[in-house]
């Protein structure tokens, strides 16, 4: 699967609410109540991305959790990027 260019990039951005581009991943942050509903998100986010081949950066802060997305086969960004962000957005 190829990478994106940037113009690619910036047009799916827009299908993604609250999702940027950082340091050549996509990335967003998420924050929960507490400890237990942010792990409960990782745990959900953890079987969607097991069942796509394709699994996150994953950086957990008590109730804060980071995703960030890259597909480093490819060398950069690609649809398996913006198709598992977009279904981890939905685990909210």
């Amino acid at each position: 699967m190829p990478a994106f260019s940037s113009a690619e990039i910036d047009q799916a951005l827009k299908t993604i609410p609250d999702w940027r581009l950082d340091k050549g991943a996509l990335a967003r942050g998420f924050s929960f109540s507490d400890f237990g509903k942010a792990i409960s998100f990782v745990n959900s986010v953890a079987a969607v991305a097991e069942r796509a081949g394709h699994h996150p950066d994953i950086d957990i802060r008590y109730n804060k959790v980071r995703l960030a997305l890259t597909t480093h086969d490819a060398g950069g960004i690609t649809a398996k990027d913006f198709d598992l962000a977009a279904k981890a957005g939905l685990l909210v």
